[in-house]
């Protein structure tokens, strides 16, 4: 098929985009975000029955997670793009890592996101990994909505929950739903917004959607609904909540300064179905993108750009994915596009929708819509393709490695795939490679923590049929330099990245902060002059 580069009428192109909500889920590990994202493609019809991630031998593994090694150990280790209807919008949801390290793979993800849902354990609250990826979110001033998980199972005091969430983030928190019960007594959750109560059944592994019963909190049925106890603790606190905590205010939250929270039992469904319903009203949906041009209107001509690279995700298809977020304008499979760093002509032909490993061919998009894009070794991230020839984007953001190890071959017949795999998955951000200068030639790599390196070195074994021997250093700082670092020795390993440019890493801050002192000359930087830090 060959596009025709015409313009949709502006009226219907006006309507895609106001429909589309893009948004990703954050939180810390075991909150139940890979459960909350099975029940929401559940409720949005994407599939019919929920397996668990705690799935026993012989039944299915979470949508979203499709690496091997994800589905051994349950978690979520890279990011996925998720796509559903529901209630007249088209929801592009992006599956962030739910481990305890988190790599570059999910500052980027959420460079393509409009809004956050934050999910948080009911029993523990903000957790340390919570914080990292909220400060992340803040920067971008990207709005957050939250949903407290877990409430089938003991909880935190909900008044004393929302008043960590505003003291720990300092962000204004208004519930909009609050929790009758928790734990085996948890009955459901109460609407502030609409006065009824939503009372559920539990069903058999929370594998289909959960009934709904629905009273007011003036029903005489609420006590037998709930029992007496519950509807009266519950009409104790919508009092006080309606007295004492704010009114919801949607140009705050759209500023990120306020943040609606829904309780709930993914697992269980409770909550899930009403969340959804608000949220598709309360998102927004795609704005402006600040590009060198200035900010692009989403009505503008085409143009996306490229925020992640993966390598393999298919047995089937041994090729890799350039996943582009479209920015603005009507995207057509086949349409001729430029490759606005290179100048290089592109047809962008080989494009699918993505639905964890499975792909199908898309013939359109939308601002807000993510897609596929075979990647013939021309992309890297923070590429812009456009009908503009001229249209950049800011640097992406980089994080700083925490931990790093070294890494050999073992097998040196092996090297050409070897360093295949070593360009590929750094492209992606599963590690960052540095390379000595002086001695051995054998990378040193660089993560946010440990779990990386498993990630990368089970990865090249199984995708490229390379092994490795890795093991962790004591270095526990890397710093780029600008200035003349030749005479600097003591206390530092002399490395430079893969773009060439001279680090050094260090083991303490307190050998770093002694060899600042005796080179004033030179600028020690947590990250390349030219790139944005998170």
């Amino acid at each position: 098929m060959i596009a025709s580069q015409d313009t949709p009428n502006p009226a219907a192109l006006e309507h895609e985009i106001a429909r589309r909500r893009t948004f990703a889920i954050i939180s810390h590990p075991d909150a139940g975000k890979t459960t909350i994202t099975e029940k929401l493609l559940l409720y949005g019809g994407a599939i019919q029955e929920a397996g668990s991630v705690t799935a026993k031998e012989g039944r299915s593994h979470t949508k979203s997670d499709w690496m091997s090694i994800e589905q051994q150990r349950g978690i979520s280790i890279s990011s996925s793009a998720l796509t559903f209807e529901y209630a007249g919008r088209h929801v592009n949801l992006l599956d962030t890592p739910g481990h305890q390290d988190f790599s570059e793979d999910t500052y980027r993800t959420l460079t393509a996101a409009d809004s956050a849902l934050m999910v948080l354990d009911a029993a523990r609250g903000v957790q340390a990994q919570t914080e990292k990826l909220f400060a992340v979110c803040r920067n971008r001033q990207i709005p957050i909505l939250t949903f407290v998980n877990k409430m089938d199972r003991p909880a935190q005091d909900p008044f004393e929950l929302v008043a960590q969430v505003e003291e720990t983030l300092k962000i204004t928190v208004v519930p909009l739903t609050w929790p009758i019960g928790d734990g085996p007594d948890f009955k459901g959750v109460y609407d502030l917004q609409t006065g009824q109560v939503l009372a559920f059944e539990r069903t058999s592994g929370g594998k289909h959607r959960a009934p709904v019963q629905t009273a007011g909190l003036d029903d005489p049925k609420l006590d037998e609904l709930v029992g007496a106890d519950l509807a009266a603790k519950l009409r104790e606190d919508a009092e006080l909540i309606q007295g004492a905590m704010p009114a919801f205010d949607q140009d705050a939250f759209l500023r990120g300064e306020l943040t609606p929270v829904f309780f709930g039992s993914a697992m269980n469904n409770f909550g899930v179905e009403h969340f959804l319903s608000n949220f598709v009203e309360l998102a927004p949906a795609p704005g402006p993108v600040e590009t060198s041009l200035g900010e692009r209107e989403p009505t503008a001509k085409f143009a996306g750009f490229i925020f992640k690279l993966q390598a393999n995700m298919s047995k089937q298809h041994r090729d890799r994915t350039a996943y582009m977020r479209v920015m603005s304008g009507h995207f057509e499979r086949g349409m001729d596009v430029t490759h606005t760093r290179t100048g290089r002509k592109l047809r962008l032909s080989q494009a699918h929708t993505l639905f964890a490993q499975d792909r199908e061919k898309v013939e359109e998009a939308y601002p807000g819509d993510i897609v596929g894009l075979v990647n013939p070794g021309v992309f890297q991230i923070g590429d812009v393709i456009s009908v503009d020839a001229k249209v950049a984007l800011p640097s992406f953001p980089r994080f700083t490695p925490e931990t790093f190890a070294t890494i050999a071959l073992k097998d040196v017949g092996k090297r050409k795939a070897f360093m295949k795999g070593l360009t590929q998955l750094a492209e992606e951000g599963v590690v960052q490679v540095f390379y000595p200068t002086d001695g051995a030639r054998d990378p040193y790599l660089g993560a946010v923590g440990p779990l990386q390196f498993e990630v990368f070195q089970a990865r090249l074994a199984e995708e490229y049929g390379v092994d490795v021997e890795m093991n962790v250093t004591s270095y526990a700082l890397v710093r780029w330099l600008a200035g003349d670092a030749g005479s600097v020795a003591r206390f530092a390993r002399h490395v430079e990245d893969d773009q060439g440019r001279p680090v050094m890493l260090f083991r303490s801050k307190y050998d770093l902060e002694y060899t600042a002192e005796q080179h004033p000359e030179i600028e020690f930087l947590p990250l390349p002059k030219d790139l944005t830090r998170v």
